[in-house]
């Protein structure tokens, strides 16, 4: 199991690395354009440390992932990813294999340790509106019983369609809330940080060849 959460961070690693440009472009509109290369890096520092690592304990193991990313990206952005990764350590502790339940748990802390560092809510145009409808999402796939390959691409979808309508919410933080009600209009580059998050969940579950 340690094997496949290394796989998922190698796997949120490459789809940011992928996705570098794309999420320049979308951050120099709202933004001072850097996101693309905070992500790249940061996600990157991740998988190197819990490759790295002979820890088995998957809390702890995604506890180091966290640390390493909040000190190879020390920015708000990289901040609140890495404090995702911490808040997962801590709910996680002691695991050493992972249920459908335990990644609804994983998906969970994260959007909890996101929002308790950034102080945002739903609605606000932030990472939180792509990521808290994959969760739930994610959660009632799980309450059905489906397979875990369908409650991840479920996850994933719900993720896009968020991440799409916040061409409808007002920016309240960051530069993008200067721009006032022109804000509205625009994709949040976070959100598709979050959207970017769940396809990795779904290449990780796809049955291997």
């Amino acid at each position: 199991m340690r094997e496949l959460v290394i796989t998922f961070l190698k796997n949120l690693s490459d789809v940011m690395i992928e996705n570098r440009d794309y999420l320049i472009n979308l951050d120099s509109v709202v933004g001072d354009g850097d996101l693309g290369l905070t992500m790249s890096d940061g996600f990157w520092a991740a998988y190197q440390a819990a490759a790295a690592s002979d820890e088995t304990d998957i809390g702890k193991l995604l506890y180091q992932a966290g640390k390493a990313m909040s000190a190879a990206v020390p920015s708000t952005m990289g901040t609140l990813m890495a404090s995702g990764w911490m808040q997962c350590g801590k709910a996680l502790r002691g695991k050493t294999e992972l249920t459908a339940t335990d990644y609804l748990t994983l998906f969970t802390a994260y959007e909890e340790g996101v929002q308790n560092r950034g102080k945002a809510e739903i609605g606000d145009k932030t990472f939180l509106d792509s990521w808290h409808p994959a969760v739930e999402a994610f959660a009632n796939a799980v309450l059905a019983e489906k397979p875990l390959a369908t409650a991840a691409l479920a996850a994933y979808e719900a993720a896009k369609a968020g991440f799409e309508l916040t061409t409808t919410m007002l920016a309240v933080h960051g530069r993008a809330a200067t721009r006032g009600e022109s804000s509205k209009s625009l994709k949040d580059p976070g959100a598709a940080v979050a959207m970017l998050m769940m396809q990795a969940f779904v290449l990780t579950q796809l049955p291997r060849s």
